[in-house]
């Protein structure tokens, strides 16, 4: 069994606030290890469940916050951008389950580090005319190509998130959100034994199903109008408020390029404070 890990760093264990995963702070490179460990603790159980290999791609702003030398040597990562499929890159490679690790709560959503792409400027994202984070986002683009998501791990926001978008997907709340920037944390040891009990129960789910590819349509907010402008210039996004755009694409894989493209012009749109 091939299984695919997208590690994201916001919902790692002990990961509070943001210098806790800006690459560069002090911060930064205490929680690499812990983030390392999440990711380690969860190959572990997958591999106790069956699996027979396991890539893990990186999936939080420069994708190069794991550290190579103490990844459980099982293990495959896929690190650094740009990717076409970002932080799902590899789940059209033949994986017969996704692991979502690190996740957290949608934009506009209580939850610690919450945010969908972009830390702030975005403040709703809508798939098909439901609100989606990346979970949703990355979920439905799993769907395509009939992997089934196997666990989520994040704080209980994040988790709670999950339910909705992968009902039978094991989840790991590693941390209970008290603020956007205050959680009560578990200690590596706790939550690494929870990652690798559901782990192997998750893989109790592996295989693929039926592709469901299908037309969608992504539907963005932002927290300022000169964003939605910027990002409309791509051809087929309109903008369809003051501070909202939408574009419909034929497949889902297409819906997260487009995506892609629409956050990375509104990011470089930001001007300095007032954003």
């Amino acid at each position: 069994m091939r299984i695919m890990i997208s590690a994201d760093m916001e919902g790692a264990t002990g990961v509070t606030w943001t210098d806790d995963v800006v690459p560069g702070t002090e911060q930064w490179q205490r929680f690499r290890r812990l983030f390392t460990g999440d990711v380690n603790a969860t190959v572990a159980g997958l591999c106790a469940g069956g699996a027979t290999d396991v890539l893990v791609n990186e999936a939080h702003s420069s994708q190069r916050n794991l550290l190579l030398e103490e990844l459980d040597p099982r293990a495959r990562m896929l690190t650094g951008r740009h990717k076409p499929l970002s932080m799902m890159e590899g789940i059209d490679s033949g994986v017969d389950g996704v692991v979502f690790l690190g996740y957290h709560a949608g934009a506009g959503c209580d939850g610690v580090l919450s945010h969908t792409y972009l830390p702030n400027q975005i403040t709703g994202v809508w798939l098909d005319g439901a609100p989606a984070g990346e979970g949703g986002l990355n979920a439905a683009l799993a769907a395509e190509y009939g992997v089934p998501v196997l666990l989520v791990s994040g704080d209980d926001k994040a988790c709670a998130e999950a339910a909705e978008y992968a009902p039978d997907a094991a989840r790991v709340a590693v941390k209970e959100c008290v603020s956007r920037y205050a959680a009560i944390c578990l200690p590596p040891a706790v939550t690494c034994a929870r990652l690798t009990e559901a782990a192997t129960s998750g893989m109790r789910r592996a295989g693929r199903a039926e592709a469901a590819r299908a037309a969608h349509r992504i539907e963005v907010e932002f927290d300022a109008s000169h964003l939605a402008q910027a990002a409309a210039v791509v051809p087929t996004v309109e903008q369809t408020g003051v501070r909202t755009v939408g574009f419909d694409a034929p497949d889902m894989t297409e819906a997260m390029k487009a995506f892609k493209v629409v956050t990375a012009i509104a990011d470089g749109a930001v001007q300095g404070k007032y954003g």
